[in-house]
């Protein structure tokens, strides 16, 4: 959520961002709330004022018929407050929930473009290999190798659903476990949350009411299943001002995510690059305003490890402004390269939230013992999702006879197992 005051004293400012992020938001409506909130809240400390000053008055007054008419005074007084306290309350919940429609504002030298066409290259380690032989997509190599099971998955739940099988699923639980571990030797705290949270927590990391179509709800209970371990990581520390020592937390979560793929209709139907379920390693830091980006760099190096050790080349792209989604203020994508299927998929989004989670979820540290509590930055990366990594692996490692090697950081992950086929 952004600060009320920014926008107050820069709307301009925040309307041009809202052009480079190529959306429209109700900033005229803010501001116009704005200014109702605080002239009703000027004529109610003034009124709250007379009443404590001629309250003051009546018990010193000695004249019986002026002392009632005062209080009577006072009582109209007092009805006036109570219709102007409803009118704040109503005005005030109004402009909350404008507010929560706001994305963040980019950082200042984020590339400004529509769409992802003007994203920026920042790097590229490694070249697509030459192979002599013409690779397999997943799609292709997955039933192959008795690995993936599309028709029992779309049989058990429906259209882009699938069953890992074997040493499908082996190789994909040891993924989450080795990276759990380099993740830990880099200094993050596991968490393993809940994978349902409340509808509170959802807003606090600003997937509401922006994504409600995506998520998958519970009525009865009010239950809303998690896209990404970022939204109970975002509100671990909901509601508390933490000390200056505590800063930065580096917290690692795996989960399940769960997501409707709405937006996505009709793209990369094929195989498992977008699926309503999978699985993710969240890598999660809250950090002091000054600290941010260059945690966010660390961050990213960190994610950019298990891309290096897996031996698979990716390239790192700045998202564009248009690109930038919701409550990122600056973004970046990882992506790997996929021979089979000959694209670039990617496995990890890392973004500085800034104060914008920070604000929703009301989290808050003290610079220094006795000072005025601040906003945290939240940042948030894959570290790495899956099942695109998955797909990495098995059309990176193919061999020519249809097998797949196993790639050397995964076989103490996998004991006494070299290849798949």
């Amino acid at each position: 959520m952004l600060d009320i005051t920014l926008i107050r004293e820069k709307p301009d400012l925040v309307k041009a961002a809202m052009i480079d992020l190529n959306v429209e938001a109700p900033i005229d409506e803010i501001l116009t709330l704005d200014e109702q909130r605080r002239e009703i809240l000027t004529q109610v400390e003034a009124l709250r004022a007379e009443r404590n000053t001629v309250s003051k008055e009546i018990a010193r007054m000695k004249d019986q018929a002026e002392r009632q008419a005062q209080i009577e005074r006072m009582r109209a007084v007092k009805d006036r407050i109570d219709t102007l306290e409803a009118e704040l309350n109503d005005v005030e919940r109004r402009l909350y929930a404008a507010l929560l429609w706001v994305p963040n504002l980019p950082e200042p030298g984020v590339p400004v473009g529509p769409d992802e066409s003007h994203n920026v290259l920042v790097r590229q380690e490694g070249q697509p290999p030459s192979l002599d032989f013409e690779p397999l997509p997943h799609w292709e190599l997955g039933p192959m190798l008795d690995i993936i099971d599309f028709e029992r998955g779309v049989k058990l739940s429906g259209t882009r659903f699938y069953v890992l099988k074997g040493l499908g699923a082996y190789l994909q639980r040891a993924l989450v476990n080795w990276m759990l571990d380099v993740h830990r030797a880099q200094g993050y705290t596991e968490i393993y949350p809940p994978y349902m949270v409340r509808r509170e927590m959802m807003v606090g990391a600003a997937q509401l009411p922006k994504f409600g179509e995506n998520i998958y709800h519970d009525a009865e209970e009010d239950y809303w299943f998690i896209g990404t371990a970022e939204i109970p990581l975002t509100n671990l520390h909901r509601d508390e001002i933490l000390e200056p020592e505590a800063l930065p937390l580096c917290y690692q979560a795996y989960s399940t995510c769960f997501r409707r793929e709405k937006m996505s209709a009709g793209r990369d139907v094929r195989g498992i690059k977008r699926v309503h379920q999978f699985d993710k390693v969240e890598l999660y830091k809250l950090t002091t305003p000054e600290s941010s980006y260059g945690e966010l760099d660390a961050m990213i190096q960190d994610a950019e490890a298990i891309c290096q050790a897996l031996e698979i080349p990716y390239r790192l792209i700045e998202m564009c402004t248009g690109d930038l989604g919701f409550q990122a203020s600056k973004k970046y994508d990882i992506e790997m390269w996929a021979p089979g299927a000959g694209e670039w998929l990617e496995v990890s989004s890392l973004s500085n939230c800034t104060d914008f989670q920070a604000r929703r979820a009301s989290i808050r540290y003290r610079p220094e013992a006795g000072a005025r509590p601040r906003f945290v930055h939240t940042l948030n990366g894959s570290g790495l999702a899956l099942p695109r990594t998955v797909i990495a692996i098995l059309e990176n490692y193919q061999q020519p006879d249809g097998s797949v090697a196993i790639p050397e950081v995964l076989k103490p992950y996998m004991p006494g197992i070299d290849q798949i086929g």
